[in-house]
C-alpha cells in the first residue's frame, strides 16, 4: 500500500510530497526545500523511516516546485524526470529564481522524460502519468489506481484552480484538462495538489466554483 508524507516548503507554502511503501523504495515529487532547514527536515524523514530514493519526479517546473531538485538529485544519486514541453520552463527558473530573492538557486536539467500514460514504477507501487497542460504547458499529474491517490501539482486545489496568468499558462486548457483528465477519474479519489490541503475529486465536481460540473448530485 502507498504512503505519503508531505513537508510545506518556501515562501510560496509549497507542498512537497514523498511516496513510499513496504520495500521502503520511494519517490521524491516537486521538491521545494530551499533553505538548510527545509533540506535537513527532508532528508531527517528519509533517514528516519529507511527510504531508498529511486526517482525524483516534477509535476511541473514553476520556481517552488524546484527548488530542491539539484539537492534531491545529488545527495541520493537519482534520476530527475519531467514532461520534454516542460523543459523551457525549468531553464528559465535559474533566470527567475533570483527575482525572488532565491539567489542560491542550483539548477538540475532533466535525465528522462515523462509521457502520457507512462507507468512509473518503484517499490510496489505504479503511477500513471496524465498530462494536463494549462496552469503550465507540461504539467503532468501521477495517479496511483490501486489507492486512488493523484499527486495533482497546480492543477486542481480544494476550491480552486491553478493561475493561468503565468507564461504557457492558458485558462481554457486548464480547465479542458480537469474536465477531461481529472473528472474522469473515480470520484473517491484523494488529489494531493501542490498547495494547500488535499481534496477529493467529487468534492471538487460538486463543489469548485471554477470548474464544478453541472447536474452532479450533492
Amino acid at each position: 500500500m502507498i504512503s505519503i508524507q508531505s513537508f510545506v516548503f518556501n515562501a510560496f507554502q509549497e507542498n512537497t510530497f514523498v511516496l513510499y511503501d513496504e520495500t521502503k523504495d520511494c519517490v521524491v515529487v516537486d521538491p521545494g526545500c530551499y533553505d538548510q532547514e527545509e533540506r535537513d527536515e527532508l532528508v531527517d524523514f528519509i533517514a528516519q523511516q529507511e527510504l531508498h530514493v529511486k526517482l525524483l519526479l516534477n509535476t511541473h517546473c514553476h520556481v517552488d516546485h524546484v527548488l530542491g531538485n539539484y539537492f534531491v538529485r545529488e545527495k541520493y544519486n537519482t534520476r530527475l524526470l519531467i514532461h520534454a514541453v516542460e523543459e523551457r520552463v525549468l531553464r528559465a527558473q535559474k533566470v527567475i529564481a533570483p527575482n525572488y530573492g532565491m539567489v542560491q538557486y542550483h539548477e538540475a536539467l532533466p535525465d528522462a522524460y515523462l509521457e502520457e500514460g507512462e507507468i512509473v514504477k518503484f517499490g510496489n507501487q505504479e503511477l500513471k502519468v496524465i498530462f494536463v497542460p494549462g496552469h503550465s504547458p507540461g504539467h503532468v499529474a501521477f495517479y496511483n489506481e490501486q489507492s486512488k491517490v493523484l499527486i495533482g501539482g497546480d492543477v486542481l486545489f480544494y476550491n480552486s484552480i491553478g493561475r493561468t496568468d503565468l507564461p504557457g499558462g492558458n485558462f481554457d486548457t486548464l480547465i479542458a484538462s480537469i474536465h477531461q483528465k481529472l473528472f474522469t477519474l473515480p470520484d473517491d479519489v484523494k488529489v494531493y495538489p501542490g498547495h494547500g490541503p488535499a481534496t477529493t475529486i467529487g468534492f471538487e465536481k460538486r463543489t469548485n466554483p471554477f470548474c464544478a460540473v453541472a447536474n452532479v448530485k450533492l
